[in-house]
């Protein structure tokens, strides 16, 4: 893959690009859905109104750093490697303690300048008896992140730019994720994607085929995601579509495993056994962490899949998508 053979003036193994969010966790049951209009699986995006509101009803939570491409780049902190993240936070409470989360969990955190009055974005998780969790997404501060904020220096000593597909959803950081997309390139780095969610497909669709077909070196999806990037029900003819738009891509499919498409090959990686799934959150950010390690560490795309099976295993036993422990403790000695 181009870059990874080009280690000259490479200072961080991943840059992470997305929304630097606060995720407040909660357990209910199915019937919250229903009373407060939410489509099970999905993330919606809220106003300031609606996040206090749900601040107010959904009693018990548990609150940790979150944003799924900052979740990604936490894990592969975790894994050993040494990473940055790009993301916007307001200089208040919340926006404190993610940037001091960040710097704990070993992460180079850049924020760039102030953002006004917008608060730090948040992010409500209702998690349901089957560990589907729904989200609903206070963008806050996040969405301030601009070219401006893009550290040139930065995202070209970085061997892989991991971009994350929910910032897409506002024009301001659209243009900074295509600003750090071409600085990467530029510099002969890899350019990675993730769709993040089937309902951002849906709304920027045009956008990211573009980007797939373009852009992006490294395509992350799960089934559904990939299902709407091309519009249709098949899973196969969707394979088929991306193996000519894209490079190498990543697609898990929950407990089916993983699917690892080429222009030249299709291949299947099996899921990594679970005793007990508590929550899905993170699932894919972590699976991401896991494949993008092996990555930057010279493994071939099957031993990538399997690290990222292994730690995704590991978030989806306990509330929350940040790991509890050192994951490089999961891997046997021929995966470290």
């Amino acid at each position: 893959m181009p870059g990874l053979r080009n280690r000259e003036g490479i200072r961080h193994d991943v840059i992470g690009v997305g929304n630097a969010l606060v995720d407040v966790i909660a357990l209910v049951e199915d019937s919250f859905l229903a009373e407060q209009g939410m489509t099970k699986g999905s993330m919606q995006l809220i106003e300031i109104d609606r996040a206090t509101h749900l601040t107010s009803i959904l009693g018990e939570t548990t609150l940790s750093g979150g944003g799924s491409g900052a979740n990604t780049i936490v894990g592969i902190a975790s894994l050993g490697s040494k990473v940055a993240f790009i993301g916007k936070v307001a200089d208040d409470q919340m926006g404190r303690a993610f940037a001091a989360d960040m710097s704990r969990l070993g992460v180079d955190f850049h924020s760039g300048g102030p953002v006004g009055t917008e608060p730090t974005g948040r992010c409500f998780i209702a998690v349901t008896p089957d560990a589907q969790r729904t989200m609903n997404t206070y963008l806050g501060a996040s969405t301030m992140l601009s070219v401006d904020d893009i550290d040139a220096e930065l995202v070209s000593g970085g061997a892989i730019l991991y971009l994350e597909g929910y910032l897409f959803d506002r024009p301001e950081a659209k243009a900074a994720f295509r600003e750090a997309a071409g600085l990467a390139h530029g510099h002969g780095r890899v350019v990675a994607l993730t769709l993040s969610d089937s309902f951002c497909v849906d709304r920027h669709r045009d956008d990211f085929r573009r980007l797939v077909t373009d852009e992006v070196d490294l395509l992350f999806a799960n089934e559904d995601e990939l299902l709407s990037l091309y519009e249709t029900s098949d899973f196969d003819e969707a394979v088929s579509l991306l193996r000519r738009d894209c490079n190498i891509a990543a697609v898990t499919r929950s407990e089916k495993g993983a699917v690892i498409v080429t222009r030249d090959d299709i291949g299947v990686v099996p899921a990594h056994p679970v005793a007990r799934i508590v929550d899905t959150t993170g699932a894919g950010d972590l699976y991401a962490a896991g494949f993008l390690r092996g990555l930057t560490r010279g493994r071939d795309l099957t031993t990538c899949s399997r690290i990222g099976a292994i730690v995704a295993a590991e978030v989806i036993s306990h509330v929350g998508p940040r790991p509890p422990m050192d994951l490089t403790s999961l891997l046997s000695d021929d995966l470290r």
